[in-house]
């Protein structure tokens, strides 16, 4: 209940407040937001599984945020960002959709 008392009040504040990514920031927001979400996947995937832990999820949430974000500084720091970008959306985009999927089969019991 926390969580989503959490949430509604970060998006009603992200709504309010309207904040400003700059400029060079803007290539990693994408990037941080994907690597978030197959960390928050992955969460709810190992709690449906009850293996949930709060210092693994917390360690991984934050170590994929920070990872997909240097190999995106890499990339751009040898010219290839949007290649690299794009490794890490796809990489990621797969682990997302695989949670997903063992999350339908637990919830739905197919």
């Amino acid at each position: 209940m926390i969580a989503v008392i959490g949430l509604v009040v970060g998006v009603v504040v992200g709504l309010l407040v309207q904040p400003v990514v700059p400029v060079y920031l803007q290539p990693y927001l994408p990037i941080a937001v994907v690597a978030a979400l197959d960390a928050l996947f992955g969460g709810l995937r190992a709690m449906l599984d009850g293996i949930f832990d709060d210092r693994v999820f917390l360690v991984s949430f934050l170590s994929n945020v920070v990872v997909a974000a240097l190999i995106v500084f890499l990339g751009d720091q040898l010219g290839v960002g949007s290649q690299l970008s794009t490794g890490v959306v796809v990489v990621l985009g797969i682990r997302i959709f695989s949670n997903a999927a063992s999350i339908r089969r637990h919830l739905f019991k197919a």
